[in-house]
């Protein structure tokens, strides 16, 4: 059960840029827009793997859990999250890619989401590459909702990846904060593979 239900709470008991960060960034010439909603310290590894992702030409949207201990505490389930600078840049898009944590110790990716086309297309690439895909058995871990963060574009469906703790952990020398510093060439592997699969559905 998340301590926050919204923002709106969030944002009335923490402190920005202390306890959290948003961090937006809009490239003018991009319809994909990166994002990671529990980036930071909430589900370690995935702002980074966002953007790197996004590299120097997507929009990205991160929010960031930044205190010394208890960022769990800042997680809003996707369903309900509401910053609202995220917010405003996915709405913008054309197609939304949502990084997400998943806590098991598997080496796996697993896809959801409404856009099952564009799904598709990042699914192959990352299998090309390598990379284990699954669909999370979890339905509440599968990105269906049209209330979900991926699925708040233009088109109204978009993307989830939801990535294995023992995933995340082979990207980095560790998911400390000090060990995400020092990314591993597999972080650049699975970029790569999503960026392909963009690629080839036209949305890069």
């Amino acid at each position: 059960m998340d301590k926050y239900s919204n923002f709106a709470e969030l944002q009335g008991a923490e402190r920005e840029d202390k306890d959290y960060r948003v961090v937006i960034c809009e490239r003018e010439t991009s319809s994909t827009v990166i994002i990671a909603p529990h980036g930071g310290g909430i589900e370690p590894g995935t702002s980074e793997i966002a953007l790197g992702i996004a590299a120097d030409d997507l929009s990205v949207a991160l929010f960031k859990g930044t205190k010394t201990k208890g960022n769990g505490n800042l997680h809003i389930t996707s369903t309900n999250f509401d910053e609202p600078k995220c917010i405003a840049l996915v709405q913008t898009a054309q197609n939304v890619i949502a990084i997400h944590g998943e806590g098991s110790n598997n080496k796996i990716v697993c896809i959801g989401g409404a856009d099952t086309k564009l799904g598709a297309f990042i699914r192959a690439s990352l299998e090309a590459n390598g990379f284990q895909v699954k669909e999370h058995h979890n339905s509440m871990l599968q990105g269906k909702s049209s209330n979900n963060i991926c699925n708040r574009g233009i088109r109204r469906m978009g993307v989830q990846l939801e990535l294995a703790a023992g995933l995340r952990e082979t990207f980095f020398e560790s998911l400390t904060a000090k060990g995400r510093g020092k990314p591993t060439e597999n972080l650049c592997n699975f970029s790569h593979g999503v960026r392909e699969g963009l690629r080839s559905a036209g949305a890069l």
